[in-house]
């Protein structure tokens, strides 16, 4: 989908590399595991906790421009879910063509349903959405 997927954290990259030989789930990642000990990186994105010294679970979506596109950021225990990260990354790969338009929270492929603004629209996108 031309994307560059890159991880990021505090840990060092020796404890990198410990969890990515015993962790069955991380066994065969290809993309490249960031260390940021010093947390600056963390710091840039504001989820560096200064008082524990850890990030919070931040994850970026960032269009080739730099821009950040989606940014969710979680707490310390709060997995992320691949699948919603995929509609989120879809739905602004298809919303950089069609900006026009507006993204539902429903989306989830090529050929869903969006809509089309209007002054009219406002406070009514749930019947938008039931019209078509």
């Amino acid at each position: 989908m031309g994307a560059e997927v890159i991880t990021v954290s505090t840990d060092t990259k020796y404890v990198q590399l410990a969890w990515q030989r015993e962790e069955k789930m991380l066994k065969d990642v290809k993309y490249p595991m960031g260390s940021d000990p010093s947390g600056k990186l963390s710091k840039l994105f504001g989820v560096y906790d200064e008082e524990k010294g850890l990030d919070l679970r931040g994850t970026f979506i960032i269009s080739p421009a730099g821009i950040i596109l989606n940014a969710e950021v979680n707490f310390y225990n709060m997995g992320r879910n691949i699948e919603e990260l995929m509609r989120k990354f879809k739905a602004n790969l298809h919303m950089s063509k069609k900006t026009h338009e507006v993204c539902p929270s429903k989306w989830k492929e090529e050929g869903d349903q969006t809509l089309s603004p209007t002054p009219q629209m406002a406070g009514k996108v749930h019947e938008a959405l039931e019209k078509k």
